[in-house]
């Protein structure tokens, strides 16, 4: 994904990387090329997927992604020397002959962005996390005296935490493009196969992806209470973990027959510390029972807490997965297909007479039946609007009424028979009062005010009988009815989710033209 993402950011759409990840990941053909093309064509990016004879690779523009020994890569172009970016973050250099002799000539490009955006620059996570600690750090220090070798352990805890997050990252399948490059550097390293692997697990509570966050987030507590005493047991403790890093060199080396740059960086950090026992003769002086009750607290304070947020954790992350496995389930056009239902009288529907904003030979015809005095229908006619904001071309809108003309009791019928008549009059100013009421919700009493006339049109009063008559006849005795193409909305989605099918709907339609010339 991280590739789709640089071509966003080279070609100015970084306002709609986020957008992307979410969309992609929870699209019906995740992860393949169609679902690429289709959630870029979504967001308004335009692209092209294409065959390219290789003659005609010169005219492709500098960026691009293509298919390279079956792999899709990002490709830039620079004179005569190609870069090619894998998913795994490896990258070649390779000159044009040798790339043309391997290469798919399958491409995706995109049109650059040249609307001018102000982009909120987002934080770093790192930032967000590196802050906290940051200020933990100069608060100890104006309360605690460092030596040299605390704040040299100060720091490789901080090393060693910032490692352990990525080994955690690994492991809960959070990809980050820093973690691709360094564990997939050549076919001897995998971070993934180890991290995950089986002689991984300790207990079922307990794995070795544990530890390196147990150990440095101790050391680092411990380190903030009591620097100048917590040398000793720190540097000393990381002597006696040496076996442990043996076993997982040696499970790493002839087990999975795998290397993880980030277990191998977190263990070069522990015998760093590891050192200053060694190389330090007077170390052990600095031993005292107030230092190791420092240390059992911190131990005792961040076991507690992680083995309090690790299922938690678990859940989130596991719960995220399946919120997107339904999401493909549910932008699955033939799903949605199958849900809708045919009406009757579309004859007659068609005749009747309501508030229209947008073109009727568009793609995506929306109708609703509405009821003023209906909650739901304020969001299914403002998801509808928003919708035809968006896709002005593509989306035509027409606003119906459900309501009873004999119930003189309703005080929102007056909202109809002003809304029809004001649309046989101007129809803009009609679309105006209904955004005022469905939209901007300005209340009865200030909406009557601003558009309230006192009506006594026969012709205003028999279209409210006819379209109030249509839906007793086909059995709609609520609102907000939504019809999309002549057919009845599916209760399972919302107006919204039409958003996911605008590609099919211009699919479809085309399909129909062609069908007609034909």
């Amino acid at each position: 994904m991280h590739l789709v993402k640089k071509l966003l950011i080279e070609n100015k759409y970084s306002n709609v990387v986020d957008e992307f990840e979410d969309l992609f990941s929870s699209h019906p053909n995740y992860p393949s090329l169609f679902a690429i093309t289709d959630t870029l064509s979504l967001l308004g990016v335009e692209n092209l997927a294409i065959k390219i004879p290789k003659e005609q690779f010169v005219e492709l523009p500098k960026t691009f992604l293509t298919l390279y020994k079956g792999e899709l890569v990002f490709l830039s172009k620079s004179n005569d020397l190609i870069t090619v970016l894998d998913e795994k973050g490896k990258k070649l250099k390779l000159t044009l002959d040798v790339f043309l002799g391997d290469w798919d000539q399958i491409v995706i490009a995109v049109e650059p962005n040249t609307e001018k955006k102000i982009e909120l620059k987002k934080t770093s996570k790192w930032v967000l996390l590196g802050l906290p600690l940051l200020l933990l750090i100069l608060l100890s220090s104006f309360s605690n005296g460092y030596s040299i070798s605390s704040i040299l352990l100060l720091g490789l805890n901080v090393l060693g935490l910032l490692l352990s997050v990525l080994v955690l990252q690994e492991k809960f399948g959070i990809k980050t493009e820093i973690v691709s490059k360094l564990c997939n550097m050549n076919q001897e390293t995998s971070c993934d196969s180890v991290i995950k692997s089986d002689q991984s697990q300790i207990t079922s509570w307990l794995s070795f992806t544990d530890l390196p966050l147990l150990f440095f987030g101790s050391n680092f507590l411990s380190l903030l209470l009591s620097p100048i005493l917590s040398v000793s047991i720190i540097s000393g403790l990381s002597l006696l973990t040496i076996p442990f890093l043996i076993y997982s060199v040696w499970i790493q080396k002839f087990k999975i027959k795998k290397w993880c740059l980030l277990c191998l960086g977190i263990s070069g950090v522990v015998l760093l510390q590891g050192l200053f026992f060694v190389f330090n003769p007077f170390i052990f002086n600095t031993f005292t029972p107030s230092g190791f009750v420092s240390y059992l607290f911190s131990v005792t304070l961040l076991f507690s807490a992680w083995f309090l947020m690790k299922p938690v954790l678990e859940k989130e992350i596991k719960a995220t997965k399946e919120v997107k496995e339904l999401k493909r389930f549910k932008r699955n056009f033939k799903v949605f297909s199958s849900l809708t239902k045919e009406i009757d009288s579309k004859n007659i529907l068609e005749k009747l007479k309501g508030i229209e904003i947008g073109n009727f030979e568009a793609t995506t015809n929306i109708l609703l039946f509405l009821s003023p005095s209906c909650g739901h229908c304020h969001k299914a006619f403002a998801d509808a609007y928003e919708l035809y904001k968006k896709y002005p071309e593509s989306i035509y809108l027409k606003i119906l009424f459900n309501v009873n003309p004999e119930n003189e009791q309703n005080k929102y019928k007056i909202i109809v028979q002003n809304l029809l008549y004001i649309n046989s009059v101007n129809s803009n100013k009609a679309k105006e009062a209904l955004i005022d009421w469905h939209i901007n919700e300005i209340g009865l009493d200030l909406w009557k005010e601003k558009w309230g006339i006192d009506i006594h049109d026969m012709m205003v009063n028999n279209e409210i009988y006819d379209q109030y008559n249509w839906c007793v006849e086909n059995e709609f005795n609520y609102s907000p009815v939504k019809i999309i193409n002549g057919k009845l909305f599916p209760n399972e989605y919302e107006i919204a989710d039409l958003y996911y099918f605008m590609n099919d709907f211009e699919e479809i339609n085309k399909l129909q033209h062609e069908n007609i010339a034909q």
